[in-house]
């Protein structure tokens, strides 16, 4: 049974682009009562003025990698502090099920690599197991789960670098439909992370099309965002047209100053795919920096086996010398471009490192680091390969500010934070202020968008591809997921103070229940795998 709260004197943008207007809002049993002017307060329990402030949909954050930290954060202050109500993870083939005994270990090292060290006991037989790990502590916002590409993989070829068999790809599909089944909203495909990226296209579209018959949606960090963007949304768009799923590319981006300028192109080219009968949208996070680890900066094709294989191979001197030059400059020997080679180490930025004796270089990039201990940079990130597992944290700044604005002030953008939570770490400041940077400084100040056009796309526009069909609006009997800010909302987190909490959010409901009121965490828990 939950309070029924009066929400009085509001400007109501209700999520779809529409103008606002001003109203009052009454919400009972979890939902959106009524609509209307100069409700008397006696018509509920609890009244709120809202002293013209918006009132809006709860924001959606359509990717994220927050799987992790809501085992152990359940509260997530940061995300509701930005407006918050629902959260999309499980993204880029990354999620913590489903496992079966002989692939928890792979899974749960896998996974270490991008959040860090990861328990046995936060690995995850089905959906159904997270589900009820998450409920029974309680959680103070909505989740959404993808299923994770890499944990089929693993659950039924570990890390070989091979295409899978007919009765390999049937038994991925076999898992993949119970899953679904569970409810997860779809499957994630990570197609620069091994294992994920070796798979072949007879895998993929036969996963595809299980996510079609359940009506799902397929979401893909694609096989390349530097010189390779255009091939490697042809890629996807393939696998859409021949499983016929709905499609969302992951963080459309186009990365390394020598590729700068593509993003208009690729723009062209996915309006072109809707034409041809493709449903395809993407989402973005609204920086010029992205954030990833540190076995990002190696081929794929290296990761075949695993990271011990690699280790192994690393003893190798003419192993090691082929990787330096690569790495370093670039070349044919491997499929992809080499970050480093388009950005320089100097750009490459170290942000979460797992073990104390490394820790100190937190903060600094790469370059800088290296000078310190008198080493070159290449073998200073053999280091943390060898010493950290891996598991180092980076963030790159690679993206064009002019490429940035065009995609997000697409039709088909939806907004994305891609934090990857490290507690104790300098993580990207995207985790702490992506919603209010949309909603305040962007749209005030740079004038990308206006409000209402602010909103939907952290609202609406996800809800409608995760099919969330009773959130992103508002309106009567829809879920009472609503967020209510000032006009001077703003992110206060930066690249150098990267955990500062958003302000202007003045309350946050969930399900019909507060969990911010007054600018406080009310230390409630009303939020749901949905």
């Amino acid at each position: 049974m939950t309070d029924r709260t009066l929400i009085r004197s509001v400007r109501i943008i209700d999520g779809t682009g529409s103008p606002w207007y001003r109203g009052d809002v009454l919400i009972d049993e979890g939902h959106i009562s009524r609509i209307g002017t100069d409700f008397p307060r006696e018509a509920a329990d609890i009244v709120v003025e809202g002293a013209d402030r918006y009132l809006a949909p709860g924001f959606i954050d359509a990717h994220c990698h927050d799987d992790l930290i809501f085992l152990r954060e359940p509260d997530r202050p940061e995300k509701a502090f930005q407006g918050v109500t629902s959260i999309v993870v499980g993204n880029c083939s990354f999620s913590l099920y489903p496992a079966v005994d002989t692939s928890r270990e792979n899974l749960r090292r896998h996974f270490s690599g991008l959040l860090g060290h990861t328990e046995d006991r936060e690995i995850f037989d089905d959906l159904q197991s997270y589900r009820e790990r998450l409920e029974g502590q309680g959680i103070a916002l909505n989740l959404v789960s993808l299923v994770g590409h890499a944990a089929l993989r693993l659950a039924i070829l570990g890390h070989d670098r091979r295409h899978a068999s007919e009765s390999e790809i049937n038994t991925m599909c076999a898992m993949l439909d119970v899953q679904l089944s569970q409810g997860a909203a779809g499957l994630s495909l990570g197609l620069v992370y091994p294992p994920s990226a070796f798979a072949d296209m007879t895998e993929m579209v036969a996963l595809a099309g299980v996510v079609r018959r359940h009506g799902k949606v397929l979401a893909a960090h694609i096989r390349a965002y530097e010189a390779g963007l255009l091939p490697a949304m042809e890629e996807f768009a393939d696998i859409l047209r021949l499983s016929g799923a709905a499609g969302l590319l992951s963080h459309l981006q186009s990365a390394g100053r020598p590729n700068w300028g593509q993003i208009p192109v690729a723009l062209d080219r996915l309006e072109a795919m809707r034409q041809e009968g493709v449903d395809i949208s993407f989402d973005m996070y609204p920086y010029p920096a992205g954030s990833t680890w540190i076995l990002q900066l190696l081929p794929p094709a290296t990761m075949d086996g695993g990271l011990e294989a690699l280790k192994k191979r690393l003893e190798d001197e003419s192993f090691r010398e082929l990787l330096r030059r690569w790495v370093n400059q670039g070349g044919p020997e491997f499929d992809s471009q080499s970050k480093v080679s388009l950005i320089g180490w100097e750009n490459v930025q170290l942000s979460a490192i797992g073990i104390d004796a490394l820790k100190n270089f937190e903060g600094l990039d790469m370059q800088a680091a290296a000078e310190r201990v008198s080493v070159e940079p290449f073998d200073l990130m053999l280091r943390f390969i060898l010493e950290d597992d891996g598991q180092t944290g980076i963030i790159l700044f690679q993206l064009d500010e002019d490429d940035l604005k065009c995609a997000c002030c697409h039709r088909l953008y939806m907004a994305g934070s891609d934090g990857l939570p490290r507690p104790g770490s300098r993580p990207h400041p995207r985790a702490f202020g992506t919603f209010p940077r949309i909603a305040g400084p962007l749209r005030r100040d740079r004038k990308w968008f206006g409000i209402e056009d602010a909103v939907r796309r952290m609202t609406s526009v996800a809800a409608q591809r995760f099919s969330l069909l009773d959130r992103g609006v508002v309106r009567p009997r829809m879920a009472a997921d609503l967020v209510l800010f000032s006009d001077d909302i703003a992110d206060r987190a930066t690249f150098e103070r990267s955990t500062e909490m958003a302000t202007g959010i003045s309350h946050l409901w969930v399900n019909g229940r507060a969990v911010v009121a007054d600018g406080r965490l009310t230390g409630i828990r009303p939020g749901r795998v949905i």
